[in-house]
């Protein structure tokens, strides 16, 4: 009997198609970048792509000042980012599970931000943030709080803050439903043992609450700094890297050398050395995980 005619190469078929989508979608194209990073492929030079440099490209990379400043804030950008997420998420956490009336409707209401686009999210900002039409500037403006326009999203600190802002506005919710989460399965054991033994509400939260959750914060940061290292819809659509280069991340770097100067193979080098960044936040925050796991007793 032909082996696809046989009951135990059933799970085999039914799984072919999904194989075969996988191979074409992710696996091909990544062998295929792979490659091109040791060429020196041109998208106006099909002939370059047998252009074979070996690390050629990735020694340029290594001492590229023009790739090591966008990295550099790329972290920088990222570090902000989560910190301020888990912060806010773990405040808004906090308020919404001490009420007790609304909650659902409240937890609704707290994920509609991360339902839109982060290019609707882009243009929306773009918008708040204009010089001469932007709400922000109206607003403060008509409060006596400002002279004049300020330039969000000309100015290179101020552009910086206004899409970390949007970034923030966007993503805080990841933090805040997963840190919900983390309270939700809390056992209230330890918490009447603490107020037996009087503990006050700082040191009960210290000692007790943030412990336990931590680890659901940890995989928050594990999911969003693979999200923020790898932004690119938000920058591009609020200020496309400018001023002055002064807000270009890797990714709008890695899309300008590709698409702008047509150096793929360069493009492609760089993006794996930027996966490395990803590669090494969610190894950190994996650990961190293990170890709060530790700590409160769980599993290895």
């Amino acid at each position: 009997m032909p082996f696809w005619r046989r009951e135990s190469a059933t799970p085999f078929l039914l799984l072919t198609p999904a194989m075969l989508t996988m191979a074409f979608v992710v696996i091909v194209p990544l062998v295929f970048s792979m490659y091109t990073s040791f060429t020196g492929y041109r998208l106006t030079k099909p002939d370059s792509l047998y252009d074979w440099v070996g690390f050629r490209n990735y020694a340029r990379i290594l001492s590229d000042w023009e790739f090591w400043v966008p990295f550099g804030r790329t972290v920088l950008f990222l570090t902000v980012v989560l910190n301020v997420e888990f912060l806010l998420g773990l405040g808004i956490a906090l308020l919404i599970n001490r009420v007790t009336w609304g909650q659902r409707g409240l937890r609704t209401i707290m994920m509609f931000p991360m339902m839109f686009s982060p290019i609707l999210v882009g243009f929306q900002f773009k918008f708040l943030f204009n010089d001469n039409i932007g709400i922000v500037n109206n607003a403060l403006q008509s409060l006596g709080l400002s002279d004049g326009a300020i330039p969000w999203l000309v100015d290179g600190k101020l552009a910086f803050f206004s899409i970390a802002f949007a970034e923030i506005w966007m993503s805080t919710s990841v933090f805040a439903i997963l840190l919900l989460a983390g309270l939700f399965a809390m056992p209230r054991d330890p918490l009447e043992a603490a107020k037996v033994d009087g503990c006050n509400a700082w040191q009960t939260f210290r000692h007790i609450t943030l412990p336990f959750i931590m680890p659901f914060a940890y995989i928050a940061m594990a999911i969003r700094s693979l999200d923020v290292a790898r932004a690119y819809d938000i920058v591009t659509v609020m200020t496309d890297g400018g001023p002055a280069g002064r807000t270009e991340i890797l990714w709008t770097l890695i899309a300008r050398v590709a698409y702008d100067n047509s150096r793929m193979g360069l493009a492609n080098a760089m993006a794996y050395v930027s996966t490395i960044l990803s590669i090494l936040f969610t190894w950190y925050f994996y650990r961190k995980l293990v170890a709060a796991r530790r700590y409160m007793g769980g599993a290895q």
